[in-house]
Protein backbone atom coordinates (compact mmCIF):
# COMPACT_ATOMS: atom_id res chain seq x y z
CA UNK A 1 0.00 0.00 0.00
CA UNK A 2 1.41 3.62 -0.91
CA UNK A 3 2.16 5.96 1.85
CA UNK A 4 1.44 8.85 -0.94
CA UNK A 5 -2.40 9.75 -0.34
CA UNK A 6 -3.47 9.56 -4.05
CA UNK A 7 -7.07 10.94 -5.33
CA UNK A 8 -7.82 7.31 -5.88
CA UNK A 9 -6.13 5.43 -2.78
CA UNK A 10 -7.56 2.81 -3.81
CA UNK A 11 -5.90 2.28 -6.80
CA UNK A 12 -2.41 0.76 -7.70
CA UNK A 13 -0.90 3.56 -10.20
CA UNK A 14 1.94 2.85 -12.73
CA UNK A 15 4.75 4.91 -11.60
CA UNK A 16 6.18 7.48 -13.82
CA UNK A 17 9.46 7.93 -14.11
CA UNK A 18 10.81 9.41 -17.42
CA UNK A 19 9.21 12.08 -20.34
CA UNK A 20 10.15 11.86 -24.22
CA UNK A 21 7.63 14.85 -26.00
CA UNK A 22 4.62 13.49 -25.89
CA UNK A 23 4.67 10.81 -24.24
CA UNK A 24 5.26 9.66 -20.64
CA UNK A 25 7.04 6.34 -19.60
CA UNK A 26 6.31 4.12 -16.71
CA UNK A 27 8.67 2.10 -14.54
CA UNK A 28 7.77 -1.16 -16.53
CA UNK A 29 9.59 1.03 -20.10
CA UNK A 30 5.61 1.28 -21.30
CA UNK A 31 5.32 4.43 -22.82
CA UNK A 32 1.55 6.49 -23.00
CA UNK A 33 0.83 9.22 -25.37
CA UNK A 34 -0.30 12.30 -23.67
CA UNK A 35 -3.48 13.34 -25.37
CA UNK A 36 -4.99 14.98 -22.49
CA UNK A 37 -1.72 16.92 -21.23
CA UNK A 38 -2.29 15.30 -17.96
CA UNK A 39 -5.56 17.81 -17.38
CA UNK A 40 -4.68 20.33 -20.25
CA UNK A 41 -1.41 21.16 -18.36
CA UNK A 42 1.72 19.75 -20.80
CA UNK A 43 1.06 21.99 -23.65
CA UNK A 44 4.90 21.31 -24.31
CA UNK A 45 5.25 18.23 -23.70
CA UNK A 46 7.60 16.63 -21.17
CA UNK A 47 10.94 17.19 -22.01
CA UNK A 48 11.60 20.39 -23.16
CA UNK A 49 15.26 21.57 -22.63
CA UNK A 50 14.65 25.15 -23.05
CA UNK A 51 12.47 25.01 -19.97
CA UNK A 52 14.71 22.53 -17.87
CA UNK A 53 17.35 25.16 -18.14
CA UNK A 54 15.95 28.24 -17.31
CA UNK A 55 14.24 26.81 -14.53
CA UNK A 56 18.34 25.66 -13.50
CA UNK A 57 19.42 29.18 -13.99
CA UNK A 58 16.66 30.99 -12.07
CA UNK A 59 17.16 28.31 -8.97
CA UNK A 60 20.65 28.58 -8.71
CA UNK A 61 20.55 32.77 -8.89
CA UNK A 62 17.47 32.63 -6.53
CA UNK A 63 14.70 30.22 -6.34
CA UNK A 64 12.38 32.04 -3.83
CA UNK A 65 11.59 34.99 -2.31
CA UNK A 66 8.53 35.81 -0.10
CA UNK A 67 6.53 38.83 -2.22
CA UNK A 68 5.33 40.76 1.12
CA UNK A 69 9.48 41.78 0.79
CA UNK A 70 10.52 41.62 -2.55
CA UNK A 71 9.55 41.24 -6.07
CA UNK A 72 11.96 39.42 -8.78
CA UNK A 73 12.87 40.01 -12.38
CA UNK A 74 11.30 37.36 -13.38
CA UNK A 75 8.54 37.96 -12.34
CA UNK A 76 7.67 41.18 -13.56
CA UNK A 77 8.86 40.06 -16.95
CA UNK A 78 6.38 37.34 -17.17
CA UNK A 79 3.91 40.25 -15.99
CA UNK A 80 5.03 42.80 -19.06
CA UNK A 81 5.01 39.56 -21.42
CA UNK A 82 1.71 38.54 -20.15
CA UNK A 83 -0.11 41.98 -19.97
CA UNK A 84 1.36 42.76 -23.64
CA UNK A 85 -0.67 39.94 -25.23
CA UNK A 86 -3.70 40.19 -22.84
CA UNK A 87 -7.14 41.78 -24.15
CA UNK A 88 -7.13 45.42 -23.29
CA UNK A 89 -7.67 46.99 -20.16
CA UNK A 90 -6.26 43.81 -18.42
CA UNK A 91 -2.94 45.54 -16.97
CA UNK A 92 -1.78 43.68 -14.13
CA UNK A 93 -1.01 40.57 -13.07
CA UNK A 94 -1.42 38.65 -9.81
CA UNK A 95 0.67 35.27 -9.61
CA UNK A 96 -0.76 32.17 -7.90
CA UNK A 97 0.53 28.56 -7.97
CA UNK A 98 -2.44 27.07 -9.31
CA UNK A 99 -5.93 27.41 -10.93
CA UNK A 100 -8.10 27.22 -8.05
CA UNK A 101 -6.27 29.38 -6.50
CA UNK A 102 -6.43 32.05 -9.07
CA UNK A 103 -10.06 31.95 -8.97
CA UNK A 104 -10.38 32.38 -5.42
CA UNK A 105 -8.01 35.76 -5.95
CA UNK A 106 -10.26 36.42 -8.99
CA UNK A 107 -13.30 36.68 -6.20
CA UNK A 108 -11.81 38.40 -3.67
CA UNK A 109 -10.62 41.09 -6.15
CA UNK A 110 -14.13 41.20 -7.33
CA UNK A 111 -15.39 41.66 -3.69
CA UNK A 112 -12.69 44.02 -2.34
CA UNK A 113 -12.91 46.56 -5.22
CA UNK A 114 -16.45 47.12 -4.17
CA UNK A 115 -15.89 47.29 -0.44
CA UNK A 116 -13.23 50.02 -1.98
CA UNK A 117 -15.89 51.82 -3.69
CA UNK A 118 -18.47 51.75 -0.72
CA UNK A 119 -20.54 49.58 -2.71
CA UNK A 120 -20.70 47.34 0.48
CA UNK A 121 -23.98 45.40 -0.95
CA UNK A 122 -22.94 43.55 -3.71
CA UNK A 123 -22.17 40.07 -2.57
CA UNK A 124 -23.70 38.22 -5.15
CA UNK A 125 -21.98 36.10 -7.54
CA UNK A 126 -23.53 34.58 -10.10
CA UNK A 127 -21.98 31.23 -12.86
CA UNK A 128 -23.16 28.62 -14.64
CA UNK A 129 -24.60 25.36 -14.60
CA UNK A 130 -21.96 22.44 -15.90
CA UNK A 131 -19.03 24.75 -15.00
CA UNK A 132 -15.89 24.05 -13.22
CA UNK A 133 -13.56 26.87 -11.58
CA UNK A 134 -11.62 24.77 -8.81
CA UNK A 135 -11.92 22.35 -5.77
CA UNK A 136 -10.76 24.98 -3.51
CA UNK A 137 -14.54 26.00 -1.48
CA UNK A 138 -14.97 29.32 -2.93
CA UNK A 139 -14.43 28.38 -6.76
CA UNK A 140 -16.38 25.07 -5.51
CA UNK A 141 -19.49 27.41 -4.62
CA UNK A 142 -19.65 29.14 -8.03
CA UNK A 143 -18.95 26.07 -9.78
CA UNK A 144 -21.96 24.35 -11.40
CA UNK A 145 -21.12 20.79 -11.28
CA UNK A 146 -23.52 19.14 -9.33
CA UNK A 147 -21.40 16.02 -8.08
CA UNK A 148 -18.32 17.69 -7.20
CA UNK A 149 -20.51 20.27 -5.11
CA UNK A 150 -23.10 17.68 -3.61
CA UNK A 151 -20.79 16.54 0.01
CA UNK A 152 -19.61 19.99 0.62
CA UNK A 153 -22.82 21.88 0.16
CA UNK A 154 -23.09 23.06 3.85
CA UNK A 155 -19.55 24.73 3.35
CA UNK A 156 -20.45 26.37 0.11
CA UNK A 157 -20.67 29.90 0.16
CA UNK A 158 -24.12 31.10 -1.51
CA UNK A 159 -23.80 31.34 -5.12
CA UNK A 160 -26.25 31.65 -8.35
CA UNK A 161 -26.38 29.59 -11.32
CA UNK A 162 -27.77 30.25 -15.05
CA UNK A 163 -27.79 28.36 -18.49
CA UNK A 164 -24.74 27.21 -20.21
CA UNK A 165 -24.05 28.07 -23.69
CA UNK A 166 -24.36 24.27 -24.47
CA UNK A 167 -25.49 24.22 -28.10
CA UNK A 168 -25.44 20.76 -28.57
CA UNK A 169 -28.66 20.50 -25.72
CA UNK A 170 -29.41 23.78 -24.99
CA UNK A 171 -30.11 25.43 -28.28
CA UNK A 172 -33.44 24.58 -29.85
CA UNK A 173 -33.94 23.42 -33.18
CA UNK A 174 -35.62 26.02 -34.37
CA UNK A 175 -33.68 28.78 -32.94
CA UNK A 176 -30.45 30.51 -34.18
CA UNK A 177 -26.95 30.72 -32.48
CA UNK A 178 -28.07 34.59 -32.42
CA UNK A 179 -31.25 34.11 -30.81
CA UNK A 180 -29.80 31.45 -28.60
CA UNK A 181 -27.34 33.85 -27.46
CA UNK A 182 -29.76 36.76 -26.70
CA UNK A 183 -32.23 33.90 -24.30
CA UNK A 184 -29.01 33.43 -22.17
CA UNK A 185 -27.88 37.00 -21.92
CA UNK A 186 -31.57 37.68 -21.37
CA UNK A 187 -31.66 35.11 -18.67
CA UNK A 188 -28.36 36.60 -17.21
CA UNK A 189 -30.23 40.13 -16.79
CA UNK A 190 -33.57 38.60 -15.52
CA UNK A 191 -31.29 36.88 -12.64
CA UNK A 192 -29.20 40.17 -12.06
CA UNK A 193 -32.51 41.79 -11.67
CA UNK A 194 -34.16 39.14 -9.15
CA UNK A 195 -31.17 39.40 -7.15
CA UNK A 196 -31.13 43.13 -7.04
CA UNK A 197 -28.91 44.61 -9.84
CA UNK A 198 -26.82 46.59 -7.58
CA UNK A 199 -26.13 43.50 -5.14
CA UNK A 200 -24.39 41.51 -7.66
CA UNK A 201 -20.70 41.88 -7.67
CA UNK A 202 -19.82 39.17 -10.72
CA UNK A 203 -20.70 36.79 -13.67
CA UNK A 204 -18.01 34.16 -13.96
CA UNK A 205 -17.85 31.78 -17.09
CA UNK A 206 -15.47 29.51 -18.30
CA UNK A 207 -14.42 30.97 -22.13
CA UNK A 208 -14.74 27.54 -23.21
CA UNK A 209 -16.13 25.22 -20.64
CA UNK A 210 -13.18 22.20 -20.19
CA UNK A 211 -13.58 19.04 -17.84
CA UNK A 212 -17.18 18.96 -16.82
CA UNK A 213 -18.64 19.05 -19.98
CA UNK A 214 -16.35 18.75 -22.49
CA UNK A 215 -14.44 21.34 -24.78
CA UNK A 216 -17.96 23.25 -24.85
CA UNK A 217 -16.94 26.82 -26.90
CA UNK A 218 -19.77 29.43 -26.89
CA UNK A 219 -21.46 30.16 -29.75
CA UNK A 220 -21.32 33.77 -31.72
CA UNK A 221 -22.06 36.68 -30.08
CA UNK A 222 -22.31 35.14 -26.66
CA UNK A 223 -20.15 36.95 -24.97
CA UNK A 224 -20.49 40.15 -26.62
CA UNK A 225 -24.24 39.95 -25.25
CA UNK A 226 -22.96 39.05 -21.69
CA UNK A 227 -20.85 41.40 -21.52
CA UNK A 228 -23.39 44.41 -22.93
CA UNK A 229 -25.64 42.66 -20.03
CA UNK A 230 -22.73 42.89 -17.21
CA UNK A 231 -21.66 46.01 -17.86
CA UNK A 232 -25.63 47.57 -18.41
CA UNK A 233 -25.72 47.20 -14.70
CA UNK A 234 -22.18 47.31 -13.12
CA UNK A 235 -21.09 44.02 -12.71
CA UNK A 236 -17.50 42.91 -13.60
CA UNK A 237 -16.93 40.02 -15.82
CA UNK A 238 -14.44 36.87 -14.56
CA UNK A 239 -13.78 34.76 -17.82
CA UNK A 240 -12.25 31.63 -16.48
CA UNK A 241 -9.45 30.61 -19.03
CA UNK A 242 -7.71 28.02 -16.68
CA UNK A 243 -7.79 25.04 -19.27
CA UNK A 244 -8.75 27.22 -22.39
CA UNK A 245 -6.04 29.82 -22.22
CA UNK A 246 -2.42 30.23 -22.68
CA UNK A 247 -2.96 28.81 -26.45
CA UNK A 248 -5.00 25.55 -26.17
CA UNK A 249 -7.28 27.31 -28.14
CA UNK A 250 -5.05 28.21 -30.96
CA UNK A 251 -5.31 31.85 -29.60
CA UNK A 252 -3.21 33.05 -26.35
CA UNK A 253 -6.05 34.10 -24.44
CA UNK A 254 -9.12 31.93 -25.90
CA UNK A 255 -11.53 35.65 -25.34
CA UNK A 256 -9.48 37.04 -28.19
CA UNK A 257 -11.74 34.94 -30.42
CA UNK A 258 -14.78 35.90 -29.54
CA UNK A 259 -13.42 39.86 -28.99
CA UNK A 260 -14.34 40.42 -25.52
CA UNK A 261 -12.47 41.61 -23.03
CA UNK A 262 -13.52 40.70 -19.43
CA UNK A 263 -12.63 42.69 -15.99
CA UNK A 264 -10.38 39.73 -14.41
CA UNK A 265 -9.03 36.86 -16.16
CA UNK A 266 -7.81 33.83 -14.60
CA UNK A 267 -5.20 31.50 -16.09
CA UNK A 268 -3.24 28.20 -14.88
CA UNK A 269 -2.42 25.21 -16.00
CA UNK A 270 -0.61 25.67 -19.94
CA UNK A 271 1.01 28.90 -18.37
CA UNK A 272 3.21 26.49 -16.75
CA UNK A 273 3.06 23.63 -18.99
CA UNK A 274 3.73 21.36 -15.71
CA UNK A 275 7.08 22.15 -15.18
CA UNK A 276 6.52 24.59 -12.30
CA UNK A 277 2.98 24.90 -10.25
CA UNK A 278 1.65 28.37 -11.60
CA UNK A 279 -1.15 30.04 -12.13
CA UNK A 280 -2.23 33.88 -12.42
CA UNK A 281 -5.34 36.48 -12.22
CA UNK A 282 -5.11 38.87 -14.78
CA UNK A 283 -6.89 42.78 -13.58
CA UNK A 284 -8.05 45.46 -14.93
CA UNK A 285 -6.11 48.95 -14.31
CA UNK A 286 -9.76 50.07 -12.95
CA UNK A 287 -10.09 47.13 -10.24
CA UNK A 288 -6.14 47.59 -9.93
CA UNK A 289 -6.74 51.73 -8.96
CA UNK A 290 -9.65 51.72 -7.52
CA UNK A 291 -7.70 49.33 -4.74
CA UNK A 292 -3.91 51.03 -4.75
CA UNK A 293 -5.65 54.26 -4.38
CA UNK A 294 -7.99 53.12 -1.42
CA UNK A 295 -6.70 50.97 1.03
CA UNK A 296 -3.63 50.15 -1.10
CA UNK A 297 -3.18 47.01 -0.11
CA UNK A 298 -5.11 43.99 -1.64
CA UNK A 299 -5.97 41.56 1.77
CA UNK A 300 -5.24 38.23 0.48
CA UNK A 301 -2.28 35.72 -0.29
CA UNK A 302 -0.59 32.85 -0.03
CA UNK A 303 2.69 31.98 1.26
CA UNK A 304 4.14 30.70 -2.57
CA UNK A 305 2.42 33.60 -5.23
CA UNK A 306 5.12 35.00 -7.58
CA UNK A 307 7.60 31.75 -6.82
CA UNK A 308 10.49 33.18 -8.76
CA UNK A 309 11.51 29.75 -10.54
CA UNK A 310 7.43 29.21 -11.20
CA UNK A 311 8.07 32.39 -12.97
CA UNK A 312 11.38 31.54 -14.60
CA UNK A 313 9.86 28.40 -16.13
CA UNK A 314 5.80 29.81 -17.04
CA UNK A 315 8.60 33.10 -18.83
CA UNK A 316 10.40 29.93 -20.95
CA UNK A 317 7.02 28.37 -21.86
CA UNK A 318 5.66 31.47 -23.61
CA UNK A 319 9.09 32.25 -25.31
CA UNK A 320 8.91 28.94 -26.81
CA UNK A 321 4.96 29.11 -28.05
CA UNK A 322 5.70 32.32 -29.71
CA UNK A 323 9.48 31.09 -31.53
CA UNK A 324 8.32 27.95 -32.44
CA UNK A 325 4.85 29.21 -33.41
CA UNK A 326 3.34 26.78 -31.85
CA UNK A 327 -0.41 28.52 -31.89
CA UNK A 328 -0.20 28.17 -35.82
CA UNK A 329 0.14 24.53 -35.05
CA UNK A 330 -2.55 24.41 -32.25
CA UNK A 331 -4.91 25.61 -34.86
CA UNK A 332 -3.66 23.27 -37.91
CA UNK A 333 -3.95 19.89 -35.70
CA UNK A 334 -6.91 21.16 -33.86
CA UNK A 335 -8.95 21.20 -37.32
CA UNK A 336 -7.18 17.92 -38.37
CA UNK A 337 -7.97 16.53 -34.80
CA UNK A 338 -11.88 17.13 -34.94
CA UNK A 339 -11.88 16.50 -39.03
CA UNK A 340 -10.71 13.07 -38.16
CA UNK A 341 -12.96 12.26 -35.35
CA UNK A 342 -15.93 13.60 -37.43
CA UNK A 343 -14.77 11.79 -40.23
CA UNK A 344 -14.62 8.80 -38.44
CA UNK A 345 -18.01 9.43 -36.52
CA UNK A 346 -19.68 10.65 -38.95
CA UNK A 347 -22.57 7.51 -38.99
CA UNK A 348 -21.13 6.38 -35.35
CA UNK A 349 -25.04 5.91 -33.49
CA UNK A 350 -23.13 6.45 -30.22
CA UNK A 351 -20.86 9.74 -30.94
CA UNK A 352 -23.05 12.67 -30.27
CA UNK A 353 -21.14 15.55 -30.64
CA UNK A 354 -17.53 16.77 -31.49
CA UNK A 355 -16.69 19.63 -30.80
CA UNK A 356 -13.95 22.44 -29.25
CA UNK A 357 -11.66 25.35 -30.85
CA UNK A 358 -8.15 24.30 -31.44
CA UNK A 359 -6.38 21.63 -29.27
CA UNK A 360 -8.97 21.32 -26.80
CA UNK A 361 -11.75 19.04 -28.29
CA UNK A 362 -14.42 16.94 -26.61
CA UNK A 363 -16.09 13.84 -28.03
CA UNK A 364 -19.58 13.20 -25.99
CA UNK A 365 -21.41 9.86 -26.16
CA UNK A 366 -24.73 8.94 -26.06
CA UNK A 367 -26.83 5.88 -25.85
CA UNK A 368 -29.46 6.92 -29.26
CA UNK A 369 -28.10 10.07 -31.47
CA UNK A 370 -31.77 11.26 -32.44
CA UNK A 371 -32.99 11.80 -29.36
CA UNK A 372 -29.11 12.77 -27.85
CA UNK A 373 -29.98 10.74 -24.91
CA UNK A 374 -27.25 9.64 -22.51
CA UNK A 375 -26.18 5.86 -21.45
CA UNK A 376 -26.96 4.92 -17.72
CA UNK A 377 -24.61 6.45 -15.30
CA UNK A 378 -25.00 3.27 -13.83
CA UNK A 379 -22.54 2.23 -16.41
CA UNK A 380 -19.21 4.72 -16.31
CA UNK A 381 -18.92 4.26 -19.46
CA UNK A 382 -16.47 7.54 -19.33
CA UNK A 383 -14.11 5.26 -16.37
CA UNK A 384 -13.91 2.50 -19.11
CA UNK A 385 -13.18 4.15 -22.40
CA UNK A 386 -10.10 5.62 -19.54
CA UNK A 387 -9.55 1.90 -18.61
CA UNK A 388 -9.10 1.01 -21.99
CA UNK A 389 -7.28 4.25 -23.58
CA UNK A 390 -4.93 3.37 -20.95
CA UNK A 391 -3.84 -0.10 -21.36
CA UNK A 392 -3.76 0.92 -24.95
CA UNK A 393 -1.22 3.73 -23.99
CA UNK A 394 -2.96 6.21 -24.60
CA UNK A 395 -3.89 9.17 -21.75
CA UNK A 396 -7.50 10.97 -22.23
CA UNK A 397 -9.66 12.71 -19.95
CA UNK A 398 -13.24 11.15 -19.98
CA UNK A 399 -16.06 12.64 -17.19
CA UNK A 400 -19.44 11.12 -16.28
CA UNK A 401 -22.31 13.60 -15.60
CA UNK A 402 -21.78 15.58 -19.27
CA UNK A 403 -25.65 16.74 -18.99
CA UNK A 404 -26.38 17.08 -15.92
CA UNK A 405 -24.01 16.66 -13.20
CA UNK A 406 -25.22 13.08 -13.38
CA UNK A 407 -25.94 11.54 -16.59
CA UNK A 408 -23.64 11.58 -19.75
CA UNK A 409 -20.39 11.00 -20.80
CA UNK A 410 -17.80 12.47 -23.03
CA UNK A 411 -13.98 12.55 -23.36
CA UNK A 412 -11.93 15.41 -23.76
CA UNK A 413 -8.77 15.58 -25.39
CA UNK A 414 -5.92 18.36 -24.66
CA UNK A 415 -2.69 16.93 -26.61
CA UNK A 416 0.41 18.92 -26.44
CA UNK A 417 0.94 21.75 -28.73
CA UNK A 418 3.97 20.25 -30.37
CA UNK A 419 1.80 17.42 -31.96
CA UNK A 420 2.73 16.64 -35.45
CA UNK A 421 0.04 14.99 -38.19
CA UNK A 422 0.76 11.50 -37.68
CA UNK A 423 1.11 11.96 -33.24
CA UNK A 424 -2.77 13.20 -34.20
CA UNK A 425 -3.67 9.88 -36.30
CA UNK A 426 -2.25 8.04 -33.39
CA UNK A 427 -4.24 9.71 -31.10
CA UNK A 428 -7.56 9.12 -33.22
CA UNK A 429 -6.65 5.25 -34.03
CA UNK A 430 -6.50 4.69 -30.44
CA UNK A 431 -9.22 6.45 -29.38
CA UNK A 432 -11.36 4.87 -31.73
CA UNK A 433 -10.49 1.20 -30.46
CA UNK A 434 -10.78 2.08 -26.88
CA UNK A 435 -14.13 3.59 -27.70
CA UNK A 436 -15.40 0.37 -29.17
CA UNK A 437 -13.84 -2.08 -26.67
CA UNK A 438 -15.90 0.38 -23.85
CA UNK A 439 -19.14 0.77 -25.52
CA UNK A 440 -21.98 -1.93 -24.32
CA UNK A 441 -22.31 -5.14 -26.26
Amino acid sequence: MSTVFHRMPKKALPVAVAGDGIEIIDSTGKRYIDASGGAAVSCLGHSNQRVIDAMNRQARQLPYAHTSFFTTGVAEELADRLVADAPEGLDHVYFVSGGSEAIEAALKLARQYFVEKGELQRRHFIARRQSYHGNTLGALAIGGNAWRREPFLPLLIEAHHVSPCYAYREQRADETEEAFAQRLADELEQKILSLGPDTVAAFVAETVVGATAGAVPPVREYFRKIRAVCDRYGVLLILDEIMSGMGRTGYLYACDEDGVAPDLLTIAKGLGAGYQPIGATLVSDRIYQTITGGSGFFQHGHTYIGHATACAAALEVQRVIAEDALLDNVRARGEQLRALLRGHYAQHPHIGDVRGRGLFVGVELVRDRATKTPFDAALKLHARIKAEAFQRGLMVYPMGGTVDGKNGDHVLLAPPFICTENDIGNIVGRLADAIDAALPA
